[in-house]
């Protein structure tokens, strides 16, 4: 892989540094099978894309090491991943390659537990026919669940705290810190609120 851009250990950022992968239309390609001796298509991996996932998930785990990285002990939390191409080509279309990309960081097993949490942002697109790359940077997002940040989210869960559903493990307070939208929830306030009776005395 190649050599990773100069990185800042104390950020909360891992940076990552990869060759242009094949595309989605390189990815999985159809093939046809004869269970029972009935034809059947199926997918599956090309022997290129299986080499890319293999060395990028290896050297993922290398870099998060060198890097000193720690993921979120929240193995729920989202990652926003940031990528800025240089194609050797102008016909090239980036979304093409967040997929395989994705799936060799979740097979280091080390970022994410599953690529459904990320969010990938394209942050510029250039051409660089002699070294063409992408350079990523893949961080945690600052939301938690529905709230915008950690403080919202303490601040909506010290009222729960004072209602008298909060001991019975409230399934309002685990959608919205699981990020489902509930409409008992409306700007911040639970309309399903009723104050303990302990609370006031």
């Amino acid at each position: 892989m190649p050599e990773t851009p100069i990185k800042n250990q104390n950020d909360g950022v891992l940076r990552l540094r990869s060759p242009i992968p094949v595309s989605v239309n390189h990815y999985l390609v159809p093939k046809v099978i004869y269970p029972g001796g009935t034809p059947r298509a199926t997918m599956y991996e090309t022997n290129e894309a299986k080499r890319y996932k293999k060395q990028f998930a290896l050297y993922t785990t290398a870099e998060i090491r060198n890097q000193k990285w720690m993921p979120p002990e929240d193995k729920r939390r989202h990652f926003y991943m940031d990528c800025v191409f240089y194609f050797d080509r102008i016909d090239r279309d980036p979304n093409n390659y967040f997929k395989l990309l994705c799936d060799a960081i979740t097979d280091s097993g080390q970022v994410w537990p599953d690529d459904n949490v990320v969010c990938e942002r394209v942050q510029g697109i250039y051409y660089d026919s002699k070294d063409p790359r992408i350079e990523i940077e893949i961080r945690p997002v600052d939301y938690i669940g529905i709230f915008v940040n950690e403080i919202e989210k303490e601040r909506f869960t010290e009222v729960c705290k004072t209602c008298n559903r909060f001991e019975k493990n409230c399934s309002i307070l685990r959608k919205c810190i699981e990020g489902r939208m509930t409409p008992e929830v409306n700007s911040g306030v639970c309309d399903k609120y009723k104050s303990r009776k302990d609370h006031y005395e």
